[in-house]
């Protein structure tokens, strides 16, 4: 498939971009700083834009099957973060023009701070406080999604504390919620590869089973 990627130079979209290219896709990766990625490929193509623009985005748009993105940016404890739903609405406003229907993002587990309640008391009193700025505006971008994206097949993937690693053969578990809970509702304290990540992302490009849903993952 032709899949175009923003995020490619992170830490998980580096992994993303590798295994897409070792399953034969063609991959446009949509970059800020284009010497960030030294990947070398035939189906490679790295193109540099604004991702805050659509009239910057829209020409890469075109004749591409999936988009996908793993952007991430800075944490702020003191100031608002509005980077996930500008970059998404961008991405949407150019897929609606070259007619792409299909989109995969990524966020997090807890979007809705209020969702780790029964969390680890580091979870709640020290990751969450860090990161609520981050997690709100997630939720944002989902929201956005849900409510003004009918048109479109969307999918956001909600993976919880990400250790930076190749995928692993272990058994990937979902679930429609802000986290992935144990047998008494709590949340799973597993954390997951960004390379697992990438794996399940690229599993979904042709099934529809989280299509215009959100998905909590977490592996066994």
């Amino acid at each position: 498939m032709k899949l175009l990627v923003f995020g490619a130079t992170g830490q998980t979209g580096q992994f993303l971009v590798r295994q897409a290219l070792q399953q034969g896709h063609m991959v446009t990766a949509v970059v800020r700083t284009p010497s960030k990625l030294t990947n070398n490929h035939d189906n490679l193509k790295i193109v540099e834009a604004n991702i805050f623009s659509a009239n910057s985005l829209t020409e890469h748009f075109v004749d591409q099957d999936v988009v996908i993105s793993c952007l991430g940016f800075p944490i702020s404890i003191i100031s608002q973060i509005t980077e996930y739903t500008e970059s998404m609405k961008a991405i949407v406003a150019s897929m609606r023009q070259a007619k792409v229907n299909r989109v995969i993002a990524m966020t997090s587990w807890y979007t809705q701070t209020e969702s780790a309640e029964n969390a680890s008391w580091m979870v709640r009193w020290m990751l969450i406080p860090i990161i609520r700025n981050i997690l709100k505006n997630m939720h944002e971008m989902e929201d956005y999604l849900k409510q003004e994206c009918d048109d479109l097949d969307w999918t956001t993937v909600r993976p919880p504390a990400l250790k930076t690693a190749p995928e692993t053969d272990e058994e990937i578990i979902t679930y429609d919620g802000y986290f992935v809970p144990d047998q008494h509702g709590n949340p799973i304290t597993n954390s997951v590869t960004r390379g697992d990540v990438a794996r399940f992302i690229l599993s979904q490009l042709t099934v529809d089973t989280w299509v215009k849903k959100s998905v909590a993952i977490v592996t066994k």
